[in-house]
């Protein structure tokens, strides 16, 4: 297993694969976000930024946007899963314009702690965990994935609770 600063690659990558927001879901938040907002461009002076686009941080000098996202009412709408009170939206960060998306096989933004927040196929919470270093991740998905019920996982940041990407049972 290989860790690097931000990075950890998996070694079963069929049912622990990041997922970026999709290129057509990005269409729609560069114009009208989920909270019925237009997108504004900003130039990252600083960088460092966590792009769920392509699941990597921003180079200084990029051209980004802070839009708000509603990832689980999105994945409800495409399976017929109701949430209920658990559908919520915050903000994330993606290129301004359209990007390559990820490369390579990994879990970006592994380099803090992280929360594993498990859903069932109804877009009900079934439970969470902290990951408090890189090398958690395995046991985290693991866990998530034994249960039978569990249909996906978001990773959040523990500071915010901003979604950081989807995993999916395949």
């Amino acid at each position: 297993m290989t860790t690097q600063a931000d990075t950890h690659t998996v070694t079963d990558p069929v049912t622990r694969t990041a997922r970026p927001i999709p290129p057509d879901v990005l269409d729609e938040l560069r114009s009208t976000d989920d909270a019925g907002r237009p997108a504004v461009p900003l130039t990252d002076e600083e960088g460092g930024a966590p792009l769920r686009c392509c699941l990597r941080r921003s180079e200084p000098g990029e051209l980004i946007a802070l839009v708000s996202y509603a990832p689980l009412r999105r994945w409800a709408a495409a399976t017929g899963a109701d949430p209920g009170a658990y559908d919520e939206q915050g903000p994330v960060f993606v290129h301004a314009r359209a990007c390559r998306g990820p490369v390579g096989e990994s879990l970006p933004f592994t380099g803090s702690r992280r929360t594993v927040r498990r859903y069932s196929a109804a877009g009900r919470i079934l439970g969470g965990r902290l990951v408090e270093d890189p090398d958690g991740f395995d046991a985290a998905f693991a866990e998530a994935f034994g249960d039978p019920e569990v249909a996906l996982v978001h990773v959040r940041a523990v500071e915010y609770g901003c979604f950081l990407y989807e995993v999916r049972r395949s």
